[in-house]
């Protein structure tokens, strides 16, 4: 039997981007049962990873052990030093990662590295004179690095539902399933990607009426308030925002009926789990590439002001001054999308 191959893949930030490695390195796995893979990234995005046959993940603390340039070098020794791999598969493409493939090419590691297509981003968001068409999807991007490599790398961007057992501790929060329940993700790291928080309290609103449990995920202690103060104000509201670990969230996602996110995290999260979405797109554009994987066109919630996309990750400042394309959408119309997976 010949030798396994083992493949060093990397992707460090941000959390959305590295959940949607997740059903790309398990296409991999499956489609090439020859091949183990140790993954890359940030600690607190190990539970992603969890119960993934031949995968191992290698947490990396930027922060303070691999902080810098001399962390960058650290970690290619540490690497190098125990475990012989066949190749690099670089899904960020970044500046630590161009230096960790270097090093490694140095050492005759080949590699590959994720194409984001930059020049044809540019197209999308420029104004006037914008080139609106799809670009390929970031989950095929990444795919494409194992191609490039020499292995099968063929998805099915199908949803594919993986309800967890809710334990002692997760149900102490979120009660036992007896009615729909609905994600809200309400947050994102940009202003031109987040929903006027006025206008998703009216969301809250309208469903709360109805005969639901609410979800509020959320990551910063402002969220933390924000959310807190819409469980006071409405009985069907649970916030999750700092109680649970990520495994207890992507435990209780697996049981939600729908969520409803920004283009952020929350989405790809849902995506893991087989959950579908109530997408809401502002200043981004999901012709970028960046739709969850295996979500539907369809339950995107958008404007078709002519100015969007302005940016593909929401963080530049509206020209117009007042984010048009994000109070352009009607809470009621979100309320209609998300109706859709409850009755």
């Amino acid at each position: 039997m010949p030798a396994p191959k083992h493949i060093l893949a990397i992707r460090l930030s941000a959390m959305g981007d590295v959940a949607m490695t997740v059903p790309v390195i398990k296409a991999v796995l499956k489609q090439n049962p020859e091949l183990i893979i140790t993954f890359i990234s940030r600690p607190e995005f190990a539970g992603f990873f969890n119960d993934i046959p031949r995968l191992s993940y290698f947490s990396v603390d930027l922060n303070n052990e691999y902080k810098g340039l001399k962390g960058i070098v650290k970690l290619f020794r540490t690497l190098n030093k125990n475990t012989q791999y066949d190749a690099l598969a670089d899904l960020h493409d970044n500046l630590r990662t161009k230096i960790l493939r270097k090093l490694f090419r140095l050492s005759g590691l080949p590699y590959a590295y994720v194409d984001k297509g930059r020049p044809e981003k540019k197209l999308l968001t420029r104004f006037p004179g914008k080139v609106l068409k799809p670009l390929k999807l970031t989950t095929e991007r990444y795919a494409d690095v194992f191609i490039d490599l020499g292995f099968n790398a063929h998805l099915d961007h199908q949803l594919v539902k993986h309800p967890q057992l809710l334990t002692t501790e997760i149900l102490a929060i979120s009660g036992e399933k007896t009615k729909p329940w609905i994600g809200i993700a309400p947050f994102a790291k940009h202003k031109g990607k987040i929903y006027p928080l006025e206008r998703t309290e009216e969301v809250i609103k309208l469903l709360d009426n109805r005969n639901v449990n609410i979800f509020l995920f959320g990551g910063s202690v402002l969220e933390q308030e924000i959310c807190e103060q819409w469980q006071e104000k409405y009985v069907s509201v649970i916030s999750l925002v700092r109680k649970t670990t990520m495994e207890q969230e992507l435990a209780i996602i697996s049981r939600l009926d729908v969520m409803m996110s920004m283009d952020s995290a929350g989405m790809h999260l849902a995506s893991l789990e087989g959950i579908p979405v109530v997408s809401v797109w502002g200043a981004t554009h999901h012709y970028a590439g960046f739709l969850g994987y295996g979500q539907s066109e369809g339950d995107i919630v958008a404007d078709d002001i002519e100015c969007r996309p302005c940016s593909i990750y929401g963080n530049k400042p509206c020209f117009r001054k007042d984010y048009a394309c994000l109070y352009n959408i009607q809470p009621e119309t979100i309320v209609a999308a998300i109706d859709k997976h409850i009755r």
